[in-house]
């Protein structure tokens, strides 16, 4: 794996590798919610979710903004947060079992860490108005 600060693309950063990983889960899981959660726990889990990527890959293409930059990382902070509470409705319901809960949940965790890591950092993932060409 290349080291972060060396990542040309948003598809060579871990974080994106493993939210991409995790939604696509998600997305595994939820085709087994009933459907009388296709428009409710099922659209909100999986948009989520995937939200995350589409947050970290919007924050990537600001990078000259620093504050744009870290601005989106706070959003797929907030997605993978929410993610996490649809996965707690899910599990309460009975859609998932324990260890796919708890499974999940923790894999969200890291998720999280890793984004607010590259937030305390975002100087080092960010182009300077000469650098950015």
């Amino acid at each position: 794996m290349k080291k972060q600060e060396l990542a040309k693309k948003v598809r060579d950063l871990n974080v994106y590798q493993a939210a991409f990983k995790a939604a696509m889960e998600i997305f595994k899981l939820s085709k087994k919610f009933p459907k009388e959660e296709k428009y409710s726990m099922t659209d909100q889990i999986r948009r989520a979710s995937r939200s995350v990527c589409s947050n970290l890959s919007e924050g990537w293409h600001k990078r000259r903004y620093i504050a744009a930059f870290i601005h989106k990382l706070t959003d797929a902070v907030q997605e993978a947060s929410e993610t996490q509470t649809w996965l707690e409705f899910s599990f309460a319901c009975g859609y998932l079992t324990q260890s796919e809960f708890e499974v999940n949940y923790e894999y969200y965790e890291h998720i999280i860490a890793q984004l607010i890591t590259m937030e305390r950092k975002a100087e080092s993932f960010c182009k300077t108005p000469s650098s950015a060409n």
